[in-house]
């Protein structure tokens, strides 16, 4: 990535030189396209990793989103685990989503909606959501996105967030807990320095 290249930019800088390579997406290994000046160009980042690892399986269908797909690993386990399910993938990196749309494709993924946030119909609500939440926006930026999205879940449904215990899992959890009514955050699992926080309505 250039200095004045980051993977939140709506148009990366840098060259968009695609290469393919081979990941583990829903128990089985996929080649997949990416580029740079998107976030995690070479490989799976490890928070995506551990959720995609940690996280419950999926229903078999719903409407779900993954909030910041980069190019894709999140949306196309979530497709490819619950093809039935009709699953969102939002990004505002341009570079990012048209990986993102062209990995569905080659996956023969159909179900796959890949969008800005202004393209998603405002009254969809989800069933489940898959983050790796973009803490490096600042917390400003990060809690607009939150308060965007999470009060959206279904009256059942659950969204899991990985975030890095020493990039503020916990005071994010706190804040969530204070500041999103009707919903409730706890902490669902942690493994390798990363927390899986669960956001639920509290019933």
């Amino acid at each position: 990535m250039s200095g004045t290249d980051h993977y939140f930019s709506a148009e990366p800088a840098s060259a968009d030189e695609r290469r393919t390579i081979n990941v583990p997406l829903a128990g089985s290994t996929h080649a997949v396209q990416v580029a740079p000046g998107i976030f995690s160009p070479d490989r799976i980042d490890q928070g995506t990793s551990v959720l995609l690892q940690h996280a419950p399986q999926p229903p078999a269908s719903g409407t779900f989103l993954d909030l910041g797909c980069g190019w894709g690993p999140m949306a196309l386990s979530l497709g490819l685990y619950s093809p039935a399910a009709i699953v969102h993938a939002v990004d505002v990196n341009e570079r990012a989503m048209d990986l993102a749309r062209l990995n569905a494709e080659s996956l023969g993924l159909r179900n796959i909606r890949v969008s800005t946030a202004d393209e998603v119909p405002a009254d969809v609500r989800f069933d489940l959501i898959w983050s790796n939440p973009p803490i490096r926006v600042g917390k400003a930026v990060l809690h607009d996105l939150l308060r965007a999205w999470l009060p959206r879940l279904s009256d059942d449904g659950e969204a899991y967030l990985v975030v890095q215990r020493n990039l503020g899992s916990d005071s994010l959890q706190k804040w969530l807990n204070e500041n999103l009514d009707g919903l409730v955050a706890d902490r669902f699992t942690s493994v390798r320095g990363f927390r899986i926080l669960r956001v639920t309505h509290r019933h």
